[in-house]
């Protein structure tokens, strides 16, 4: 109905809501409220977007290297021999992921990634797997970057080792804090170090290289011992193939640009497809370059120990200078920002499955700044239990680390190969509506399904290869985690769909009419209060019972006189109660008055309720109305009114 036929139509009431939000502790904290129509202007461009969705996948590129390094120095020298071999072959899987994301991000445009393209092609129970995987993995993300940049903390500052899980848990609640304010203005907070890292990165890299080329880079200067986690191993593919998962955690970065495509600015599809390419060209030089200068310096990856950038900046910088500072102090803040994209995918992809009934509904709504709030608060709290539980280890979180990213990269490739076929059916002019997108002959889409094909196939060999490799190191708890949120994800999907049944009008009829309202008092004393209870009752109808439970017989007799003199005729029921228990004989009545009510007959319950001046004054009165709702809750035809009767 449009507003011109509400206007006209004696039956609606079109009204503005003239209240505006007054300033207040929130107001401090996050920022003034935004109105829905400001929403266009909170949309972002390229250069704040690659901040705020790559911070994730460039700040890889500080521990990927390290984790890929730590299991290759099991072998010793010939190990590390392979960690340039491996990051080209990263590289390769990266260039791959990119085009096929490129390709998902014009063929929808609303967003979504992984979880909207399972869903569109290949059903509800791969999609909610894709979103749980994903889900897993942004939690993850928070817990792997940030205890990454406390681990750069300590390495300049060995001293706050002991403190490092307090540090942790203080910066996701300070991320938090600084998205709850909104998508644009935490990227304008976020987009300075960013690009400071990566200026910082490249300088590092560019100084390495020239070192390097004419001959006086040297070697790394009293580097961390070795520590071999799970001992000397000889060079085997297992090694090699553990090796290249732990560095394929670089790439977890590469699909959250897909999933926020509706966060840019017209046009959406062009600029989130730009941006990208941007990351995914920073990403893989910053990669190939740290490992290869790593590799020359002879840097020794630790996880409790100086950190391989670091090791990297001291010797191109020839010491701990300003720049080598700078450098670390850089890389930190990129590492503590790589959380910042968790924060803004994993809202986003909660509202959305809780749009389609799998979370709680509670999700899909957005706060007083434009953001899923309670999305962006959840993610805080369970990273920061996660972050807890293992101390802030990244070697300890890095297995549970990726393979969630790579199921839904499986699943992502595998449901937009399934499109292109789709596509390739159609004939020219036919349409086919999905709910993420419309399907249209196109041409080339033999060469775009080849293309997503390879990338499904790639990554689900990484993901096989990660849950082999990582098992016995923690991998397991992820591979049984993602079927539970499934399964939980499911329950929660059964239950809104038996309510929407339960509360359909379809096939309903004509609403039932109440023949008898009857209505029950239950009294403390005859009071005003209870006597503004009695007036509220007796609007409601004019069968009105008052219920007194004797305690003590003294102040049963009171009750029974002054009722008579300020009762109106209302009958009153004394029960007595031998054992001076109140609610239990009380609870008694009404099932016995309910045992006796007709299928259209309703029972109301009227209360009347204290309410102190002081919230703390509530501890001197019987919350009596509160445990009756209890009580009675799922009693049906039984309603619970409070009348509160204010004192000051």
């Amino acid at each position: 109905m449009t507003l011109a036929e509400i206007e006209s139509n004696p039956s609606f009431i079109y009204q503005e809501a003239n209240y505006q939000p007054g300033r207040s502790w929130r107001t401090w904290l996050i920022g003034r409220p935004l109105a829905t129509a400001d929403a266009p202007h909170q949309a972002i461009g390229k250069f704040v977007g690659l901040a705020v969705f790559s911070s994730d996948a460039m700040s890889s590129v500080a521990y990927g290297p390290q984790e890929m390094m730590l299991v290759l120095a099991a072998a010793g020298a010939a190990g590390l021999a392979y960690a340039v071999p491996l990051a080209i072959g990263i590289v390769v899987l990266l260039t791959i992921l990119t085009v096929s994301y490129e390709q998902t991000i014009h063929a929808y445009p609303g967003g979504g990634g992984a979880y909207i393209v399972a869903r569109d092609n290949l059903g509800e129970l791969p999609a909610q797997t894709a979103g749980a995987a994903l889900l897993t993995d942004y939690i993850l993300t928070v817990a792997v970057s940030i205890s990454s940049g406390v681990a750069q903390i300590t390495s300049a500052f060995p001293n706050l080792f002991p403190y490092r899980v307090e540090i942790a848990v203080a910066l996701v609640l300070f991320i938090m804090l600084i998205n709850l304010r909104g998508v644009k203005e935490s990227g304008a907070i976020f987009a300075a170090p960013t690009y400071l890292f990566l200026g910082l990165a490249f300088i590092t890299v560019i100084v390495g290289m020239a070192r390097f080329l004419t001959g006086n880079l040297g070697v790394v200067v009293d580097p961390p011992p070795l520590e071999l986690t799970h001992g000397a191993q000889a060079l085997a593919l297992f090694l090699l193939l553990r090796a290249f998962a732990s560095g394929t955690t670089s790439l977890t970065g590469v699909e959250a640009i897909s999933n926020c495509i509706t966060a840019f600015r017209e046009p959406k599809s062009r600029n989130a497809g730009a941006t990208l390419i941007w990351m995914s060209l920073i990403l893989g030089s910053l990669l190939l370059g740290i490992t290869f200068l790593a590799r020359q310096i002879g840097a020794v990856p630790s996880d409790i120990g100086e950190t391989v950038i670091s090791q990297l900046a001291r010797t191109a910088y020839g010491g701990r200078g300003v720049i080598y500072l700078a450098t670390l102090v850089s890389t930190t803040l990129i590492l503590i920002m790589a959380a910042n994209t968790s924060f803004a995918d994993f809202p986003r992809l909660g509202a959305l499955h809780a749009g389609d009934g799998f979370l709680p509904k509670q999700l899909m709504y957005k706060g007083s700044r434009l953001v899923f709030s309670r999305g962006i608060m959840a993610l805080a709290l369970i990273s920061s239990a996660l972050i807890i539980l293992f101390k802030a280890s990244v070697s300890a979180l890095i297995p549970l680390y990726a393979i969630g990213v790579f199921l839904s990269f499986t699943l992502s490739q595998t449901g937009m190969a399934r499109r292109w076929s789709r596509v390739g059916h159609l004939k020219a002019g036919e349409e086919i509506k999905d709910p993420g997108s419309t399907l249209r002959y196109e041409q080339g889409w033999q060469t775009k399904l080849v293309i997503n094909a390879v990338g499904a196939v790639c990554t689900f060999i990484v993901m096989i290869v990660f849950a082999v490799t990582k098992f016995r190191d923690g991998a397991w708890i992820i591979v049984l985690l993602v079927p539970v949120l499934v399964f939980t994800f499911f329950r929660i999907h059964h239950h809104y769909k038996r309510l929407a049944k339960q509360l359909s009008l379809d096939e309903y009829g004509a609403p039932s009419r109440v023949g008898r309202h009857r209505v029950i008092m239950p009294i403390s004393g005859v009071h005003r209060g209870s006597l503004a209870g009695l007036a509220y009752a007796r609007a409601l109808s004019s069968d009105v019972t008052a219920v007194y439970v004797a305690l003590d017989p003294v102040e049963a007799e009171k009750v029974k006189h002054k009722w008579e003199t300020w009762g109106d005729g209302v009958r009153l029921v004394v029960l007595d109660s031998p054992y001076r228990l109140l609610i239990e004989p009380l609870l008694a009545y009404i099932q016995q008055i309910d045992a006796l009510r007709q299928p259209n007959e309703i029972i109301s319950i009227i209360v009347p309720q204290f309410v102190p001046k002081h919230w703390w004054a509530n501890a001197l009165h019987a919350q009596t109305a509160l445990m009756l709702r209890m009580a009675l809750l799922f009693k049906r035809g039984v309603v619970i009114t409070e009348v509160p009767y204010q004192v000051d």
